[in-house]
């Protein structure tokens, strides 16, 4: 009860039902039910009658029955790792740009500790009647337990799944080795690699492709150059400022995603190096602070809102052809050279 005798408590508007719509628009509660979902055959003359009724009373379609109906609903589950990683936000972003234009939407849930939470996804979104989900696995469980369930699903960004699942990925191992070989041509040699893991497909393939270009150039690796730099920028800051305070430091840093490079390109400040005079650095991954600082920091764009669109048009082809077989789709990625690069000097 309100304390303020002058605001009395408001009381909630009792929900319209299918049966009043119908009532108000003339027509069958089948008909009504019909234009609000869009299955079946309305004459659009009656459809439009129909939801201006439906707008007037303030009906609201309940999903969740209808999901029990249908045993399925019109969303799609989004899985990604951290929302706090630009990366993954866009990915977001995109997904749902294009769920809504299939007309469908999004259920996003943040799986940023991994592991335990992921199986917590699965399960919601199974319980939520997803027709479809996309996710950025941790592991291969996601795959598992949608299919188990006989819900189509998506591998995004990394694969644990490829003989079951379609994945949207980007071809990471040409991407790194691009950017290495982009360091060689500049004359260095001491290319130290900032990585977060190699144990998923992202990371192990940046992994080789930084291996491969080191190869390609005669160049063994040096394992002291191959640094485990943690999942964000803080733990990067601290692991590039031990390298670069080494003896030996090198003189170019080749930074698996844009969190690392922030802690790589931090490091640098800290110990007073000049960015590229003293020290190039290439960023697997674009952010916005990177166009920001001067120089600019060159990068491996990828472009995760289309990443998301192709997952969510991958999951929805799942969905019209179930016996489909598993695929790969590749997004494009490009160099974007700015000014975090430079020539050793000789």
């Amino acid at each position: 009860m309100s304390s303020n005798p002058f605001h009395p408590v408001a009381v909630p508007r009792r929900r319209a039902t299918i049966k009043e719509v119908a009532e108000a628009a003339g027509v069958s509660r089948s008909t009504a039910s019909r234009a609000l979902g869009g299955n079946g055959y309305v004459a659009e003359p009656v459809r439009a009658r129909v939801r201006l009724a439906a707008k007037k009373l303030g009906y609201v379609v309940d999903a969740t029955a209808r999901s029990l109906k249908q045993q399925s609903s019109r969303l799609i589950g989004v899985v990604v790792s951290d929302l706090k990683n630009p990366f993954y936000a866009g990915l977001a972003s995109g997904a749902a740009q294009a769920a809504r234009s299939a007309g469908y939407t999004t259920v996003l849930i943040d799986d940023r500790d991994g592991g335990s939470d992921e199986s917590y996804a699965a399960e919601a979104l199974v319980a939520l009647r997803v027709a479809g989900i996309v996710g950025t696995p941790v592991s291969d469980e996601l795959v598992t337990f949608a299919l188990g369930h006989g819900i189509p699903v998506v591998e995004v960004d990394r694969r644990f799944a490829p003989d079951r699942a379609t994945g949207v990925v980007v071809d990471n191992r040409a991407a790194s080795r691009s950017a290495t070989e982009h360091l060689l041509a500049l004359g260095h040699r001491r290319i130290a690699l900032l990585i977060d893991e190699t144990e998923w497909t992202t990371g192990l393939e940046r992994l080789e492709g930084y291996s491969d270009a080191l190869r390609g150039s005669g160049l063994p690796l040096d394992d002291r150059l191959i640094v485990s730099a943690g999942w964000d920028a803080a733990d990067a800051r601290r692991a590039a400022n031990e390298l670069l305070g080494a003896g030996d430091r090198p003189t170019a840093i080749f930074a698996a995603n844009n969190l690392l490079a922030e802690g790589a390109w931090r490091a640098a400040h800290d110990r007073a190096l000049r960015i590229p005079s003293d020290l190039s650095l290439v960023a697997f991954d674009d952010a916005a602070w990177m166009s920001m600082v001067e120089p600019g920091i060159t990068a491996v764009v990828q472009d995760p809102g289309a990443i998301g669109i192709a997952a969510v048009e991958a999951v929805l082809a799942k969905m019209k052809v179930p016996a489909s077989p598993a695929a790969t789709v590749i997004v494009p990625t490009r160099i974007v050279h700015r000014g975090s690069t430079a020539a050793l000097p000789g």
